[in-house]
């Protein structure tokens, strides 16, 4: 179901509780002005958070940075590119879901300015289609280095169609990263 208020349109993806945000951009010869949250319309979307800690990072194109979750403390994301272009991914986590082990992806820009609203019990990842990007999220519980996990980018379970063509560039932790099968179904 899609739902617009104020000035965002909320589109529901195919999986439960995750959706994308579109914001209208209002421009002129001067340039332009969106708004990327508030408040009192996410509330009435259904979108209940309260954010307590923004996170920016910046990439080159071919980097790949996720698919991240945090296990004991998670986090519900509101996520955004305000420089280039990303594709950007969720996957669900939840065992009680009816879409557990799915993702949904969506290509984000600076141009677009549309975001995408990851709730917790999720893994986020992107990946940079443009020269460079800038990445931004607000998130509604604060990062816990010790509770960080994530699920290896190319998991055959899960099988994200990446919009990419050659090997990733990975981080250290990423490259090492456990399977859905055994983070999720075995045991």
């Amino acid at each position: 179901m899609n739902k617009t208020i104020g000035n965002f349109n909320f589109i529901e993806t195919e999986l439960k509780d995750c959706y994308i945000v579109e914001t209208n951009k209002h421009g002129d010869e001067r340039g332009y002005f969106i708004e990327t949250y508030k408040e009192c319309d996410f509330k009435e979307a259904g979108l209940d958070y309260i954010f307590v800690q923004d996170n920016q990072s910046r990439s080159k194109k071919g980097v790949l940075r996720g698919l991240h979750f945090q296990k004991e403390f998670p986090q519900a994301k509101l996520v955004r590119c305000i420089e280039g272009e990303v594709f950007d991914v969720a996957v669900d986590l939840r065992k009680d879901s009816p879409t557990f082990g799915k993702w949904t992806g969506v290509v984000l820009s600076a141009e677009k300015g549309n975001q995408l609203m990851v709730p917790r019990g999720f893994a986020h990842g992107f990946v940079v289609l443009s020269e460079y990007a800038t990445f931004c999220y607000k998130c509604d519980n604060f990062y816990n280095p010790s509770d960080e996990a994530g699920i290896m980018w190319n998991d055959p379970d899960i099988h994200v169609a990446w919009p990419i063509e050659e090997e990733p560039i990975l981080s250290d932790k990423d490259k090492k990263r456990a399977s859905f099968k055994d983070l999720f179904l075995v045991g």
